[in-house]
């Protein structure tokens, strides 16, 4: 039967977009795009065909608009009733007319410093929610705002972190779910115990709480009754301290029809159980989709995509809700790809396991069973507790935040899919818990970056690496990036698309009228035919995207909306290819239409100068002080500083006196605290931000040294570093 299907749908795609499944598959969504994943089934796709693969030659820019800041876009747009509204940084709110782009409101939330601090994966926010006259957003300090749709008044505010929550920030959409808004927060390498809420929708009351991780035992019972059960899978001598982890930071569905909230959870923190639970455990609900009842908070049911999570494998990853013929029954499925490099169909009333599908090299397990639901484990392979390991797929995923689009005429799902390995190096105990701080205890380290970090590494671990069995697959294929379209019932590729790196997997918006449109790093707005993936268009933009674009129709006119601008995950390393590093990453919403003006390209930003001279060596410069500040930089500070003129983080490497001079009010003192660069003086003694200072200061000189040497032989002065190490 699968078979069979597979070939209807497979003729289907290729022949024309008009070829349907029965009425009881239709979803999509219409003239509005209500909520960041378009209809409720979230499956970004569109049943809107003015615009169709044979005059997507005639698109053009409609309107565009400036948005504050110049960190990572990640929300798509939600329009209704000709309104626009889009989330930008940190949980701005801006409103347009959707025809005319004309501003109707703005909504910029006052963020506390410490969130800074802790924000591992940029200043994001993800989308809106939307409810009779109410917009919701949740800003990156925790705090759930509810807007008033015509004005942007503040109806109430809620804050979502506990009390001594430490390191948690709000980075995901909300979700309406009958008469509560349901939000997660994200954190889960902070030393967390996350969690998702839910809060009454008028009033902003709390309704209920479930956290992802069983407390600490010795506190008492647990503070949520399902939390019981999931205790015995966490061993009595879990490090209980660091929270868990289980952060739920993206993807919260309302399946109506079921009238279940499902909830994808986070991983482990710290990443590997080993170090967390050392008694071993599936550790309950890491790495799980649950669904909750929306009125109690009580489990309906779960179901644990990876049991023990030690690879930082999310299933927080965006669900599509669908209606799929499974052996010819109609059958109401999750369709979910999350970072772990399998695609998955789950039942949604029950959980059950359907079909699972390998999309990428996997060597964490290598299949999962169907009947159990349960991994089938390679631990000679992945378990990196007693030595480095190379582990597939890498911890950014096979998937990611970025939205796929299941067009579900044809069953097919278009999604952007990296196939990469991490190096994964396990710190030896003890384990120390430090509040509001990475405490992964462990590195990990890309296979696309293998073999520029390799020189680096001691001799002695440098040969334990070169000994690996899948140095010969990394060489081979250190990573491959791809846009997809995947039968979702057969898993089998029906075509791809390379993309331009492994850090360029823009979301996708599928429409009935046969196309599939994804932004890339490069700038490119680009319109492929659904059915053979050919490319049609590519629209220059000049600004990186990420975000996955939407449509939408005013007065019998289909516009094409999407926010712009990279960041995410190590956005700080810029890659070289994208339109940020050449022009800059001012961010910006555009939308198109049929005949619209062409697009307004930015200036390209000025050529690199040579880095300034640091001035001659202080006597606190020692090699045992810069030797010290390496360690302390690369565990504290690298995940948001790239060091490169290019980076959407200040250069720390072209510091002027001036700053020099104020080094220490600035890192221990919190100086630019409303700039963003969070107080570090609780964490970091004066002694260790002077090492900080030396090992900056003596990587200026040599950075200088080599951009007069590059000077004198008539090279650009680049020096550009894509790659994103996570130590402690």
């Amino acid at each position: 039967m699968r078979e069979i299907r597979h070939l209807l749908l497979l003729a289907c795609t290729l022949a024309s977009a008009a070829c349907q499944q029965p009425a009881s598959h239709q979803s999509g969504a219409g003239d509005d795009w209500p909520s960041p994943g378009g209809d409720a089934g979230k499956s970004h796709f569109s049943r809107l065909q003015e615009i169709a693969p044979d005059n997507v030659a005639r698109i053009g820019l409609a309107w565009s608009a400036d948005l504050p800041g110049q960190r990572g876009m990640e929300a798509t747009p939600v329009v209704v009733d000709g309104v626009l509204y889009v989330s930008g940084q940190a949980g701005y709110v801006g409103a347009f007319d959707a025809a005319s782009g004309k501003p109707l409101w703005e909504f910029t939330p006052e963020i506390r410093p410490e969130a800074y601090r802790t924000a591992c994966c940029d200043t994001v926010n993800r989308g809106v929610a939307l409810a009779d006259g109410v917009v919701y957003v949740a800003a990156l300090d925790g705090i759930l705002y509810a807007l008033d749709a015509g004005s942007g008044e503040v109806l109430w505010q809620a804050d979502t972190i506990e009390q001594g929550a430490g390191g948690l920030v709000s980075t995901g959409a909300p979700e309406v779910a009958g008469d509560v808004v349901v939000i997660g927060n994200s954190g889960a390498e902070y030393g967390t115990r996350g969690y998702v809420s839910a809060y009454d929708r008028k009033s902003g009351d709390l309704r209920w709480r479930f956290h992802v991780v069983p407390r600490d035992p010795a506190l008492g019972p647990q503070d949520h009754p399902d939390l019981e059960a999931a205790l015995a899978t966490w061993p009595k001598d879990t490090l209980w301290d660091m929270g868990g982890g289980g952060a739920p930071w993206d993807a919260i569905a309302y399946d109506s029809e079921t009238g279940l909230v499902l909830v994808g959870t986070g991983n482990g923190g710290p990443y590997y159980r080993a170090a967390r639970s050392p008694g071993g455990g599936d550790n309950l609900y890491l790495s799980s989709i649950v669904a909750l009842d929306p009125e109690t908070g009580r489990v309906a049911w779960h179901y644990q995509e990876v049991p023990g999570d030690s690879w930082d494998y999310t299933a927080t990853q965006p669900m599509v809700l669908a209606d799929l013929d499974i052996d010819g029954e109609t059958t109401p499925v999750i369709i979910h790809a999350p970072k772990n490099g399998f695609l998955y169909l789950i039942d949604r009333r029950s959980g059950r396991l359907l079909d699972a599908h390998r999309l990428v090299r996997t060597n964490w397990a290598d299949s999962i069973d169907i009947e159990t639901g349960r991994p089938n484990l390679t631990p000679a392979s992945s378990d990196y507790s007693q030595g480095p390991k190379i582990v597939f797929p890498a911890t950014v995923g096979a998937r990611n935040w970025q939205a796929g689009a299941f067009d579900p005429d044809s069953g097919i799902y278009f999604a952007p899919v990296v196939d990469m390995g991490n190096l994964m190096i396990a710190q030896p105990g003890p384990y120390e818990h430090r509040d509001r701080a990475l405490n992964l205890f462990a590195s990990v380290l890309f296979t696309a970056e293998l073999e520029n970090i390799l020189p680096g590494l001691p001799p002695a671990a440098r040969e334990e690496v070169e000994k690996l069995p899948e140095m010969d697959e990394v060489r081979k294929a250190p990573w491959i990036s791809e846009l997809r379209a995947i039968d979702v019932v057969t898993g089998q590729t029906v075509w791809s698309q390379p993309m331009e790196g492994w850090q360029d997997r823009g979301g996708v918006l599928a429409t009935a009228s046969g196309l599939v449109v994804q932004g890339n790093l490069a700038g490119a707005l680009r319109f492929f035919d659904a059915g053979s993936g050919k490319l049609l268009r590519a629209v220059q933009t000049g600004r990186s995207i990420m975000a996955a674009p939407m449509t939408y129709s005013v007065d019998g006119v289909q516009y094409i909306a999407l926010t712009t601008g990279w960041g995410g995950g190590g956005w700080p390393y810029v890659p070289a290819y994208s339109a940020a590093y050449r022009y800059g990453n001012a961010n910006k919403l555009l939308v198109f239409r049929l005949d619209g003006k062409p697009v307004p390209m930015p200036e390209p930003l000025p050529p690199l100068e040579v880095t300034p001279d640091v001035g001659p060596r202080e006597s606190w410069e020692t090699p045992a002080a810069i030797a010290q500040g390496e360690g302390l930089f690369m565990a504290n500070c690298g995940i948001c500083h790239a060091n490169h003129p290019r980076s959407t983080a200040p250069d720390l490497t072209r510091l002027m006196p001036g700053v020099q001079n104020a080094f220490s009010a600035i890192v221990s003192g919190g100086l630019l605290e409303t700039r963003g660069m969070p107080a570090w003086g609780d964490l970091l003694s004066e002694d260790e931000v002077r090492a900080i200072q030396a090992y900056l200061r003596d990587l200026q000189r040599r950075n200088r040294q080599r951009d007069l040497q590059l000077q004198a032989e008539g090279l650009p002065l680049d020096r550009q570093s894509t790659g994103m190490t996570l130590a402690k």
